[in-house]
């Protein structure tokens, strides 16, 4: 099979499994998916939502954000890892958003690259959930799961990036991404993966060399 058809039929897959999942981060204005997309580097997604929940009450708009005590910020996020540099950069996001960007979170991926601590993965995010933009968000379980189905060798993200824009349907590759997050947590893993109980495993190049490695 080629590239494009082992894509193709991965996105029927999952499709099947996880038709209406979502961003697993939670928020109710766009800057806050940012803030939170932030908060979530080399942290659980779901330590952050238990953080967040009383962040964006004790710090309700940019302004705030902007105007917070940089070591009570700290303190605040602290459970998150890190938290000297992602509260540094929350209070400095804010800052640029109002100054530079009318206090709207900027809608290109030049734009969104500009503020502080925002990596392409973060403004793909921004660019697919927010603005409904063809995105290919390159997390740990998305470049896990598509190395082992065969659709990229690269393990850099940038790189996964510009394999995967060619062959995963722009009008689906926000989607795609998060359904390969939640299939990474449920049955891809990055240790023990359940290959006996996976319905990508008849397509799957890393299960196909480990069943003939068994075998051998």
């Amino acid at each position: 099979m080629t590239k494009k058809e082992i894509a193709a039929l991965a996105c029927e897959e999952l499709e099947k499994i996880y038709p209406d999942i979502d961003c697993t981060l939670d928020y109710s204005k766009p800057y806050e998916l940012m803030f939170a997309a932030r908060l979530a580097a080399q942290c659980t997604d779901a330590r952050v939502n238990i953080v967040t929940k009383t962040l964006f009450v004790k710090y309700p708009s940019l302004e705030a954000f902007a105007n917070a005590d940089l070591e009570e910020l700290e303190q605040d996020v602290r459970p998150c890892g890190f938290y000297k540099t992602k509260a540094k950069s929350l209070k400095e996001m804010a800052g640029q958003l109002i100054e530079n960007f009318g206090g709207e979170v900027p809608s290109t991926m030049e734009e969104l690259l500009t503020l502080s601590g925002i990596g392409r993965k973060t403004a793909n995010l921004m660019l697919g959930d927010v603005f409904g933009k063809p995105a290919i968000v390159t997390d740990t379980h998305c470049i896990r799961i598509t190395g082992r189905l065969g659709l990229t060798k690269n393990t850099e993200p940038a790189k996964v990036e510009k394999d995967l824009i060619k062959l995963i349907p722009p009008e689906i590759s926000s989607h795609f991404c998060h359904q390969t997050v939640q299939f990474g947590r449920d049955i891809c893993r990055a240790r023990s993966p359940k290959c006996s109980e996976c319905p990508l495993a008849y397509f799957c190049a890393y299960y196909k060399k480990t069943t003939s490695a068994h075998k051998a």
